[in-house]
């Protein structure tokens, strides 16, 4: 366990990749979310900005780079590659944990002025973030522990096959979604699938995504097994 939380502080000798930018970023967004919504007539029923998933993207950026500038130097330290991939896994849920908790104290901030005064929902996202604080902190956890846990598989992927394996990969995922597109053509099942998610919850929203979770963690892990440094 000390070498998963030394794999962990190692990581965090670069604070400006995972703490600074990270909460700086997402309030630079708010800032100028607010600022716009300031100057438009007030309809609060339709000011939902989407801004918060720049958070998202960057835990994705940051994964990969855990996954690629990291990864050489950790290992000439003499860390085997299973502990540097589970130290940066108690990473991330340390802080998806701090993010998650951030974003669920300023949802109930934002709930409780109106919206920031403009009626304007930065924090709560409809349909992901949009259930009782709970859930709130549940599925922005689950969340975002999945965009760090993807980042790093791509990152991974880079490590072992390149630019080339990066873009494969890529396709792999591309060519998937397609089948199921043409399979729910050719058996005219749109409507069930339409049907299925007007009735899924937030709760079920999250599970979903721990399944995801549990699918790119194993998936990077085997990878991890194999990248070449």
């Amino acid at each position: 366990m000390n070498t998963l939380v030394n794999i962990a502080r190692y990581h965090l000798v670069d604070r400006l990749q995972y703490l600074v930018l990270p909460v700086g970023v997402t309030l630079f967004a708010f800032g100028v979310n607010v600022v716009i919504f300031s100057v438009i007539p007030e309809t609060p029923e339709q000011n939902y900005s989407g801004g918060l998933f720049t958070l998202f993207v960057f835990m994705l950026v940051c994964g990969a780079m855990s996954m690629t500038k990291s990864l050489p130097f950790g290992l000439a330290l003499g860390v085997s590659r299973r502990s540097y991939y589970l130290g940066t896994v108690l990473l991330v849920t340390g802080l998806s944990a701090l993010y998650a908790v951030g974003i669920t104290v300023l949802q109930a901030i934002e709930k409780g002025t109106g919206g920031w005064g403009l009626g304007l929902n930065y924090f709560r996202v409809p349909w992901l973030l949009d259930g009782p604080w709970y859930l709130t902190l549940l599925t922005s956890f689950v969340f975002l522990v999945l965009m760090f846990l993807y980042g790093m598989w791509y990152g991974l992927i880079y490590r072992r096959a390149s630019v080339l394996g990066v873009v494969a990969f890529g396709a792999a995922q591309v060519l998937v979604l397609l089948s199921v597109v043409l399979v729910l053509s050719w058996t005219d099942s749109w409507s069930k699938l339409g049907t299925f998610f007007s009735t899924l919850t937030v709760g079920g929203l999250t599970g979903a995504l721990a399944l995801l979770v549990c699918v790119a963690g194993a998936g990077g892990f085997a990878t991890m097994r194999r990248v070449r440094v």
